[in-house]
Order: structure tokens, then C-alpha cells, then sequence
């Protein structure tokens, strides 16, 4: 198993598969997964002829589970930290859900200035801020938040339960296909890491307010949600996120939910190759 240890000592897990000489894509899971997450899009990738890299979050899946640092700085730090140890180069960073503040971040601040970067990719991000505020009062109400915390404190396996088995890939949605290996693989995830990283992180990626890091990002992003999104509004994220970048492509797929990687992979896979291409 590949390791890289922080400055403050964290050990962050990642993968690491395909040519070295090709042009490295790397993924950012959501919360509370991990790079496992991410299998449908690094075969697929990995099989269109590039370098795919994805790391476990601090305190998530086999990244150790460190005490500190659960906020999008410590998020951003740990992936040029996996970024500077493969030296990677040109490369494409594609984020989902808190993973993508953890993308723009970490473009905004370590990918553009070291001169890494080629493009990006925002999957139904939580950017520019999720929690509602006097200066963002359509965002979710804090309120929600804390619920998700007494949830997560209270009995963590059967809060997962129903995030996974209800608005996380629209399974509660009268019609939909219900997948129970999809649940119980987004359970696996979750339970592997860490409850107090979990915890923390709920303030992580609700309220950190991101308006200056989309707005300093000069390379070309492409964002994705769908308008169904149950978890993160598609009006408070990917239309803001289009309205602040200065260089993206915005697309919104109707019916689709938060996971739509993994219940869509067969069209957003094929959507996101044809931004890197082009």
C-alpha cells in the first residue's frame, strides 16, 4: 500500500495505476467515502490511456485517522502532498461533492501557482458555500448540519444507512432502481474512516465559504450537477460555481442525483473524456 506523511504527520493513502508518461488524472472523493469511490471513472480512464491517481482523505478509508486537521486547508495541503511526491504534471483534477472544495482549493492554491494543472472538473460540489448566511441566504440552513452531526454521533452505521439508501443516489425517489451492493459499498466506505474526522468534517465542507478560490482559478473547469441533487442544491453550487469561475463549461443533467457517478457513470465518463480532450 503507497503512503505519503504530512508535514503534522498524517499518512495519506493513495492509488496510483497507468503509465507513468501519460497525463495523470486525479480524483477527490466525497465525504464520507473514499478513493474506492472512484472505481467506475479510474478503470474507465485508465483504459482510455491515462496516469490515474486518487488519495483517501484524511481520516477517511485507509488514510490514518489523525486527530486534527479535518478543514479544506489540512484537505488541500494533504493532495499537493500527493500531488509533489508523484511529481505530478498537466494534470486534471476532478472533485465530487466535498472533494470538490477540496479540488478548488487546492487548484487555487498549490495546482496554479506550482504550475500543475491543466483543467478541472467540479461533480455536484459543495463551492462557493453550502450553509446559509446573511450575505447567502439561500443557502441550507445550519440547522441541517447539526442534524447530520447528532445523527452521525448518535448512531453512525444507521445514519449512513439512510443517507445511502435514500437521498445520496435518489433512491428515495418514487421509481428509481434501487441498488443494495451500491448501499452497502457507500456503508463500507463510511464505516472504514474515522467518526470523529466524519464529525468534524461536516463543518468542512458546509461552511467554508470558497468564492475566492473559484474566482482566482484561471484554468479551463468543467462543472456537473444534476437537478436533482437532494444533497447539495444545484441552484447554491453549480450555477454559482459557472457565475464565479472565469473560464468553465456548465452542464445540468435532468433527474440526476448527488451520486451520479456511480448511477450515470456510463454518461457522465464519457462527458468528462470529451472535456479533457477537447
Amino acid at each position: 500500500m503507497s503512503f505519503v506523511t504530512t508535514e503534522d504527520g498524517a499518512e495519506i493513502y493513495f492509488k496510483d495505476w497507468g503509465p507513468r508518461d501519460a497525463q495523470p488524472i486525479m480524483f477527490h472523493h466525497g465525504w464520507p467515502l473514499s478513493s474506492d469511490d472512484w472505481d467506475a471513472q479510474m478503470l474507465f480512464f485508465l483504459n482510455a490511456g491515462y496516469r490515474v491517481v486518487a488519495s483517501d482523505r484524511r481520516g477517511h478509508g485507509r488514510s490514518s485517522q489523525i486527530a486534527t486537521g479535518h478543514d479544506m486547508d489540512h484537505y488541500a495541503s494533504d493532495a499537493s502532498a500527493v500531488v509533489e511526491h508523484l511529481d505530478l504534471r498537466n494534470a486534471i483534477h476532478v472533485g465530487h461533492s466535498t472533494g470538490g472544495g477540496q479540488v478548488a482549493r487546492y487548484v487555487a492554491r498549490y495546482g496554479e501557482p506550482q504550475r500543475r494543472v491543466a483543467k478541472a472538473v467540479l461533480v455536484s460540489s459543495v463551492p462557493p458555500l453550502m450553509v446559509q448566511t446573511a450575505a447567502n441566504p439561500e443557502g441550507t440552513p445550519l440547522s441541517v448540519f447539526d442534524g447530520f452531526r447528532s445523527a452521525l454521533a448518535a448512531n453512525r452505521a444507521e445514519f449512513y444507512q439512510a443517507v445511502a439508501s435514500g437521498p445520496f443516489y435518489g433512491f428515495n425517489r418514487e421509481g428509481a432502481t434501487v441498488s443494495e451492493p451500491v448501499i452497502a459499498n457507500w456503508w463500507r466506505q463510511g464505516m472504514t474512516g474515522s467518526a470523529q474526522a466524519h464529525y468534524l468534517g461536516i463543518a468542512a465542507f458546509s461552511e467554508t465559504d470558497q468564492t475566492d478560490d473559484l474566482t482566482s482559478i484561471t484554468v479551463p473547469v468543467l462543472v456537473l450537477q444534476g437537478d436533482d441533487d437532494q444533497v447539495v442544491p444545484y441552484k447554491d453550487a453549480a450555477l454559482k460555481q459557472h457565475e464565479l469561475l472565469q473560464n468553465s463549461t456548465l452542464k445540468i443533467y435532468e433527474g440526476y442525483p448527488h451520486g451520479m457517478l456511480t448511477t450515470h457513470a456510463e454518461v457522465i465518463n464519457p462527458d468528462i473524456l470529451a472535456f479533457i480532450r477537447a
